[in-house]
């Protein structure tokens, strides 16, 4: 039986279209999830919407509908846009489902009765769009510290967990794991900031507004954004507060990665494991905050009006060249930033230059010189070991990078492949190698060698840019290939003929224009 995998993202609110920035997230996560199956993993892949809160119920209003409406209407549209950029989710879900619902009454219902929740009265400085509450010492010159805006008092009857009951525990757990918060920086940062400073008891229900899910002792309530939205991780697969399980949660629980933005790190690495520990599961095996995509210097921001969506980035470059993009240009721990000029840099550089011209020119010569037979011979010379070292090799340094989660990495070791070849190409020169009949044994092998390199290249191209491997695979006609046998050379079926017409994987995008 195949190791399972189990894969999140953050559930994205569904307050209206998310921009490419709140969409990398869902392109990272699917390139894992593909990685791992590639690599022989049971991956169970799950991503959705949360759909409760002031915000929503404010947005709701604004465009004149009930807020069931409106979610229904959003998670659509974000569904919609999941599946424009080809992820291979298994489980969408939302948080107005009615067995999630279900289990969050349960839930707080069972915190309650432990004793972990208690009755109080909150006043505090209040964010809104964040729908977080602060202290005075945690704002920046007045203003919420996660989103820059400005945030109300507000003051009214709440529920509260006890956090510092869990605290300790929880400590310990981040000090015995060093794996459980990646990267170190986004530990430290939760460490020093927030559990070791002493953690205040986190409000988890309100009473200011309606969209929310009850708190079935007490109808006055609703639970809070936190609670609600962190346990789709476990309803989603079965979880039941009350012991019955399904195989699936069984199979599956713990997590083995959660995938967050780093501004969401403190709600995942604090908030969710203490439910967690209430509720006496284990913890996910990790929690990795990524970076941010930004425009020019800022964070993406409709309200700052510097927003690129995927779905206009499509139409005009092509959904495997916005992926290639978020997933290249996102570096492990820093924040990358995207734009028009370099979309079309990146399309011409490495899309058009490196690979697309690499695979049409190998198809092109095999038609050329004999009729689309790529051939196996013995005719090697010392040039060739470089190149076939690189492929056979280039397995292992791809699972390296993607165990660190460095996907930018990653994918510069697969282009690093394509460029060899287009430098073996100038160092062989089949054009001359053609003009004599001495010479056809050697053309034969230098046409395979490249043939049997570009076709490692593209099965491990696959997570990444899915459609444009398989292109890439079809062009050249060769075999599904197995991830185990990526580091022998010499698999492609001596013989096989590559297809006549050779299509144009990327074409140039000419800057003028």
């Amino acid at each position: 039986m195949n190791k399972k995998y189990y894969i999140t993202t953050a559930i994205v609110y569904a307050t209206g279209k998310p921009h490419i920035g709140n969409i990398y997230e869902i392109i990272m996560a699917d390139a894992i999830a593909r990685y791992k199956r590639l690599c022989g993993y049971d991956v169970f892949f799950q991503t959705g919407t949360d759909e409760h809160g002031q915000k929503v119920e404010q947005k709701a209003l604004e465009a004149g509908l009930s807020p069931r409406a409106y979610v229904d209407d959003v998670a659509g549209k974000i569904r919609a846009l999941f599946d424009m950029m080809n992820t291979s989710y298994d489980k969408f879900i939302r948080t107005t489902d009615a067995d999630h619902e279900l289990q969050i009454q349960k839930m707080f219902r069972r915190f309650y009765e432990q004793g972990d929740i208690y009755k109080s009265v909150y006043e505090g400085p209040y964010c809104t769009p964040c729908e977080s509450f602060w202290t005075e010492s945690q704002l920046i010159e007045g203003n919420c510290p996660d989103c820059g805006r400005k945030t109300d008092l507000s003051g009214e009857e709440a529920y509260f967990f006890k956090m510092s009951k869990y605290a300790a525990r929880l400590i310990e757990h981040i000090n015995n794991n060093p794996d459980f918060i990646k990267p170190v920086s986004r530990k430290n940062e939760m460490m020093n900031n927030f559990l070791l400073p002493g953690l205040k008891d986190l409000c988890v229900s309100r009473t200011s507004y309606k969209w929310g899910i009850p708190v079935d002792f007490d109808q006055k309530h609703v639970v809070y954004v936190w609670m609600d939205a962190l346990s789709n991780y476990i309803t989603g697969i079965g979880y039941d507060c009350d012991g019955n399980h399904t195989d699936q949660y069984k199979k599956l629980w713990p997590a083995d990665l959660h995938l967050i933005g780093k501004d969401i790190v403190r709600f995942h690495t604090i908030y969710w494991p203490i439910f967690l520990m209430a509720l006496d599961e284990p913890l996910p095996r990790q929690v990795f905050g990524h970076p941010w995509l930004l425009m020019g210097d800022g964070k993406m921001s409709k309200s700052k009006g510097n927003t690129l969506y995927a779905d206009d980035l499509v139409k005009e470059f092509g959904v495997d060249a916005v992926r290639y993009y978020v997933l290249n240009e996102m570096p492990y721990d820093n924040d990358g930033t995207i734009s028009h000029e370099l979309m079309i840099e990146k399309v011409n550089s490495d899309l058009a230059n490196i690979l697309g011209n690499l695979v049409n020119r190998t198809v092109a010569m095999s038609n050329k010189y004999f009729g689309g037979a790529v051939r196996r011979t013995d005719a090697s010379e010392p040039i060739d070991e470089e190149l076939k070292e690189m492929a056979t090799r280039l397995t292992d340094r791809v699972s390296q990078k993607m165990g660190e989660l460095n996907h930018s990495e990653a994918l510069s070791e697969i282009f690093g492949l394509f460029k060899r070849c287009n430098k073996y190409i100038d160092e062989t020169e089949p054009w001359l190698l053609a003009k004599s009949e001495k010479s056809f044994a050697r053309l034969n092998a230098v046409l395979y060698n490249l043939v049997e390199s570009i076709s490692i290249g593209a099965v491990l191209l696959s997570p990444f840019m899915p459609e444009t491997a398989e292109k890439i695979l079809k062009q050249i006609n060769a075999p599904a290939r197995l991830y185990g046998s990526l580091g022998s050379f010499g698999i492609y079926p001596s013989g096989t003929k590559v297809t006549e017409k050779p299509e144009i994987l990327f074409a140039r995008i000419d800057t003028k224009k």
